[in-house]
C-alpha cells in the first residue's frame, strides 16, 4: 500500500513536470509536495494510512538529523581550533532497536555523526557500546540518543 501510493505520486509528479515543461528539481519537488496534498486530501482514511503518516515524519526527521549533523559539526570545529571541551568515554547505550534494518540504520547515523562511533554491539543485540568525544554527563548522553536519534528513527520505521 505505501510503495503504491508512493509510486503513484512520483509518476503524478512527473506529470506535473511534463506539463509544466520546467524540468528541474525544484520543479518535480513542488510537484511531489502538490500531489502528496492532494492525495491526502482525496484519501477516505487519513489516520490508519502509514504512508500519509510517515512521509512527514521522514521529512521531519531528515531535518532533525541535518541539526544535529550541524551541530557536531561546529562542535568538533570549535574543539579543534580550542581544545577544551573535549572529555572523550565509551558509553553503553540500551537499544529499543530490535530488527537488523533498525540496528543497522541507527549505527550508521551515529557514525555519520561527527565526535561519535558505534564501537561494537552486544551479542545479545540490545546494547551498543558508543564512543564520543564530548561526554560531559552519561545519563544526559544516554537520554539524548534514545528520546532523540533512536526514538525518531523507530517513528518512521515502525
Amino acid at each position: 500500500m505505501i510503495r503504491t501510493q508512493l509510486l503513484s505520486n512520483i509518476l503524478l509528479a512527473f506529470v506535473w513536470v511534463a506539463l509544466t515543461g520546467t524540468f528541474t528539481l525544484g520543479n518535480f519537488t513542488f510537484g511531489f509536495v502538490v500531489c502528496f496534498i492532494i492525495m491526502w486530501l482525496i484519501s477516505t482514511d487519513r489516520r490508519n494510512n502509514q504512508y500519509f503518516n510517515r512521509f512527514p515524519r521522514i521529512i521531519s526527521f531528515f531535518f532533525f538529523f541535518l541539526y544535529e549533523l550541524a551541530k557536531a559539526n561546529y562542535q568538533v570545529a570549535s574543539d579543534v581550533i580550542t581544545p577544551k571541551n573535549m572529555k572523550p568515554g565509551i558509553i553503553r547505550i540500551p537499544l529499543d532497536a530490535k530488527s537488523n534494518i533498525e540496528i543497522t540504520l541507527l549505527a550508521n547515523l551515529i557514525n555519520l555523526t561527527p565526535g561519535t562511533i558505534v564501537v561494537d554491539i552486544s551479542d545479545d543485540r540490545k546494547v551498543f557500546y558508543v564512543h564520543a568525544i564530548f561526554v560531559q554527563d552519561k545519563v544526559q548522553f544516554i537520554k539524548k540518543m534514545k528520546n532523540g536519534l533512536e526514538k525518531k528513527l523507530l517513528r518512521i520505521l515502525r
